[in-house]
C-alpha cells in the first residue's frame, strides 16, 4: 500500500511542475533529498551501530540479565499468565530495555523473539503440555493472546529516556540543542506507558 501511495505522490509531483514548466525544479529536488537521505542513513547507521554493539556488550557482560532479574517484578504485573522460567520473558525485558534507551533498531529482533516464543507458548496451551495457573483456555490458531497484546502495546508506547534516534534525527539536520527533546520525550512516553498499561489491565478484566 505503501508503495503506491508514495508512487502516486511522485506521479503528482512530477506532473505538477511538467504542468507549471518547472520540471528543472523537480529534478533539483530530487537530487538534494536523495542526496539528504544517504547522509542521514549513514548517520543513523553509525549510531545504530555503536547502540546494538554496546547493547551486545551488556548482554555478553550478564548486565542485561542483572537488569531483567531486577524488572522480574514488574514483568510479573504485566505479564502474569507467563511462567517464570520461560524464555518470552528475557526477551521481552531486553526489548524493554533498549527501547527505554531509544534505541528502536536494537529493540526488534529481541520484540520478534518474544512474539515468537509467546506464540509457542499458545501452541502448547492448545496441546495441553501447560500446567497449573498458567494453563489458560487457549486462544483460536492465528489470534494475538493477552500476552502478545499486552506486549505490544508496551513495545509501541515505549518509554524512553535517552530518545538517542530523535536526537539523532535534530543533529543531522542542524538543531542549535538536539538533547532538548530529552525533557519532553520522557514525559510523553511515560503517560502513553501509563496509559498504554492501564488499557491491557482493564481489557484483561
Amino acid at each position: 500500500m505503501l508503495n503506491y501511495l508514495w508512487a502516486f505522490m511522485m506521479l503528482v509531483g512530477v506532473l505538477w511542475g511538467a504542468f507549471h514548466g518547472n520540471l528543472n525544479g523537480v529534478t533539483d529536488g530530487a537530487l538534494t533529498s536523495a542526496k539528504d537521505a544517504v547522509m542521514l542513513c549513514i548517520t543513523m547507521l553509525g549510531i545504530m551501530s555503536f547502540w546494538s554493539g554496546i547493547m551486545e556488550v551488556g548482554r555478553k557482560s550478564g548486565l542485561i540479565e542483572r537488569m531483567s532479574q531486577k524488572m522480574s517484578p514488574i514483568l510479573r504485573f504485566l505479564f502474569p499468565r507467563i511462567p517464570d522460567d520461560h524464555p518470552a520473558l528475557e526477551y521481552i525485558s531486553t526489548n524493554i530495555i533498549a527501547n527505554i534507551l531509544g534505541l528502536g533498531w536494537a529493540a526488534t529482533p529481541a520484540g520478534l523473539k518474544a512474539m515468537e516464543a509467546l506464540k509457542e507458548l499458545e501452541e502448547k496451551r492448545r496441546k495441553g503440555e501447560v500446567s497449573g495457573k498458567y494453563s489458560l483456555k487457549p486462544v483460536p490458531e492465528g489470534t494475538a493472546n493477552n500476552e502478545m497484546c499486552t506486549f505490544l502495546i508496551i513495545n509501541i508506547s515505549s518509554l524512553q529516556l535517552i530518545p538517542v534516534n530523535m536526537i539523532a534525527y535534530r543533529s543531522q539536520y542542524g538543531s542549535l540543542n538536539p538533547m532538548a527533546v530529552v525533557g519532553p520525550a520522557l514525559i510523553a512516553t511515560l503517560i502513553s506507558t501509563i496509559v498504554g498499561v492501564a488499557a491491557c489491565k482493564l481489557m484483561d478484566r
